[in-house]
């Protein structure tokens, strides 16, 4: 069993990395951003600090947020995870 700590909020997001987001990335994230990180619906997203892993409800937000952070994985410092809320493949 693995667990996962925290609730990172975009500005941590980008302090982590050392990145800063486009005002329209801003808006377009934080729509899609869940709090709870328990069942992330579709079309949403949850970042824990450890590990530094953003989750999503589904391939199609994780295929949007890849492609909102590819533009900027020559500035990250450091990486991090995309992966997919495992309860809505069960």
């Amino acid at each position: 069993m693995s667990y996962a700590m925290g609730n990172l909020s975009l500005n941590a997001i980008e302090k982590r990395l050392e990145i800063t987001f486009t005002e329209d990335e801003r808006e377009k994230l934080e729509n899609m951003r869940q709090d709870i990180a328990a069942l992330i619906e579709p079309g949403k997203w949850h970042c824990f600090d450890t590990p530094f892993l953003l989750v999503c409800g589904d391939i199609e937000t994780a295929q949007e947020i890849a492609k909102i952070l590819h533009p900027y994985e020559s500035q990250m410092k450091g990486n991090i995870q995309i992966g997919i809320d495992r309860y809505y493949f069960c």
